[in-house]
């Protein structure tokens, strides 16, 4: 009832909302660009060390009889160094063996210019001993979206989903310019940093408004389509890399899209939601009138606001019920916390699992989407492939979510892409094909694993932790997500281990994922001994209507020295 009983007297899903809706996705597309953007950003493509019988400007071709007699045969870093020798005529024609074994590092380098015209790799020589600075350019990115994601979600229950949304998309053309135009590298992954905050900002606001602006039969399909739109922009990004050579003009033409959305300051209303907590009910009315007349639905602002006073009505009920709960709890000892989840055996296993699933998806997905070039070949194509493979896996989330379970889709998505992954490193590389075909099929399921862990998070936390859990386990998920960048450069150990390692992971987390309970079609647990119920291989469990205690019958006592919320009868918890 309430606010949802009004969108639907409007038309539920009608013309003005799916407008509104669409303009709302499009945002997902700049945020695509800046998340990936840092694969050509920071390109680092094949490198030789200038030798000192070279002139300045030299290219990187250099025939296999003066390799040969330059650098060393083998080794991690072989290009690197050079050998330490007098590069006379007669040492270079073959008239003399070589003097000495001994190498010289690099001063100054020569790069392959055949795949990218530059890169900030290639512009500040981030190689060799300073290759760690590109990984740790990407990784403070995620760093920012972590911050971010805080940040601004906290500010937009504040101040409102509509300022925050543009302050961000202003912050993110700024500093997005910055980038592009920074002279040096720690300008760079400053302004880096704070782009990455601003796709929190964007992405994560955006998400509320067009979760808010629908009904509930409605929010599923809404949530899912704006992630493909996220991957509409995945794809668009090769786009861009394939017109656009020069990285600093490729960093302005990816921020640059950002203008358009400012325009939506006068067409995207505020979350009427958001409103509503905050009181202001005639902004409410008079944003659905707007819709109203759009949608060419009459309705008087007496019957909204009728409908708005009955939400609200059962909304204090339930605020009330709340606060009655919780001021039990305070006089019984401290409120749940997510430390609460790692008290009891049950909670804690599944807690740890939840985390883990989440450690993999985000660690497996970003370090697949960041690192194009592990599979040789066509790094825009399999890019543009990666990106396009997300869009049947979110069909697929949309036909089977709702009717196969959350725990079967989770589990079954992890394996599959564990053993596509996995497969690859027995491939021959001549096998090009089938080697992306299976890369690829990995990255579909991932994807897919990836959409699914968050709503089986949600069924699996109770309700008086459920959204500091969350929290949890999301910046789990960043840890992973920082890691992700220094990924490909476990290629110089072995070409095939970044995948492996993704597939071992995914593998892992898969079968481990069965010990979770099944949640689809299930009541949301409430308390923390619902939560150390749910799922325990006891007998006599029994649920009542959703919201309700679990009822207990003689094989299935309370946590002992417990009471309903799972804390101890002197204060404490276990």
């Amino acid at each position: 009832m309430g606010y949802d009983e009004a969108i639907i007297k409007l038309g539920d899903f009608g013309r003005y909302q799916k407008i509104i809706y669409f303009l709302v996705c499009l945002t997902s597309i700049p945020v695509a660009f800046h998340k990936l953007a840092g694969v050509f950003l920071l390109a680092k493509p094949d490198f030789r060390c200038v030798l000192p019988f070279e002139e300045e400007g030299s290219g990187y071709e250099l025939s296999p009889h003066l390799w040969n007699l330059s650098y060393p045969p083998e080794g991690i870093m072989r290009t690197c160094s050079y050998y330490d020798v007098d590069y006379s005529e007669e040492y270079l024609n073959g008239s003399i063996p070589r003097s000495s074994n001994q190498t010289r590092d690099c001063s100054h380098y020569v790069y392959d210019q055949s795949t990218y015209l530059n890169s900030a790799v290639t512009e500040w020589n981030l190689v060799c001993g300073r290759a760690f600075m590109a990984a740790t350019s990407d990784s403070l990115f995620m760093l920012g979206v972590f911050l971010g994601s805080i940040v601004f979600g906290q500010l937009s229950d504040k101040y409102g989903r509509k300022p925050i949304l543009f302050a961000s998309l202003v912050i993110q053309v700024l500093f997005g310019v910055l980038a592009g135009v920074a002279p040096e590298y720690f300008t760079y992954t400053l302004a880096r940093i704070m782009v990455g905050a601003t796709t929190s900002g964007v992405f994560l606001v955006a998400y509320v408004i067009a979760l808010e602006m629908v009904g509930p039969a409605k929010r599923l399909y809404a949530g899912i389509f704006v992630m493909m739109f996220f991957s509409v922009g995945f794809m668009l990004t090769a786009a861009f890399a394939y017109f656009v050579h020069d990285w600093r003009w490729l960093q302005i033409a990816l921020t640059l899209p950002g203008l358009i959305f400012l325009g939506y300051y006068w067409i995207i209303p505020e979350s009427g939601r958001w409103l509503i907590t905050k009181g202001r009910k005639e902004c409410v009315i008079a944003n659905m009138q707007k819709a109203a007349r759009f949608n060419k639905v009459e309705i008087s602002n007496e019957v909204l606001r009728e409908l708005l006073d009955e939400g609200e009505t059962a909304e204090d009920k339930a605020k009330q019920k709340l606060e009655g709960q919780e001021q039990e709890l305070r006089d019984e000892g401290p409120p749940p916390s997510v430390w609460d989840l790692f008290c009891y055996p049950n909670l804690r296993k599944k807690t740890l699992l939840i985390f883990l699933d989440w450690l993999v998806t985000s660690g497996v997905y970003y370090g697949l989407s960041w690192n194009p070039n592990t599979l040789g070949g066509n790094v825009l194509l399999n890019f543009v492939i990666s990106g396009a493979v997300e869009i049947p896996a979110y069909i697929f989330l949309l036909l089977t979510l709702n009717r196969w379970g959350r725990r079967s889709i989770l589990c079954g998505c992890l394996v599959v892409a564990g053993l596509s992954l996995v497969v690859t490193v027995i491939i021959p590389e001549q096998m090009h094909t089938l080697l992306v075909a299976c890369a690829m099929l990995g990255k579909l399921a991932i994807t897919a694993s990836y959409g699914t862990v968050y709503i089986f998070s949600a069924e699996q936390f109770p309700t008086v932790v459920r959204n500091v859990a969350l929290g949890a386990a999301s910046m789990v998920a960043r840890i992973s997500g920082m890691l992700a960048p220094f990924l490909s450069s476990l290629e110089i150990i072995w070409k095939p281990l970044p995948l492996l390692i993704c597939g071992t992971l995914s593998l892992a987390a898969g079968l481990l994922s069965l010990l979770l309970p099944e949640t689809h079609n299930k009541p949301m647990l409430e308390t923390i001994a619902d939560g150390e119920r749910f799922g325990k291989k006891t007998k006599g469990d029994v649920y009542l209507e959703a919201g309700q205690e679990l009822r207990q019958t003689p094989e299935a006592q309370p946590l002992k020295g417990a009471d309903s919320n799972g804390h101890a009868a002197n204060g404490q918890k276990f």
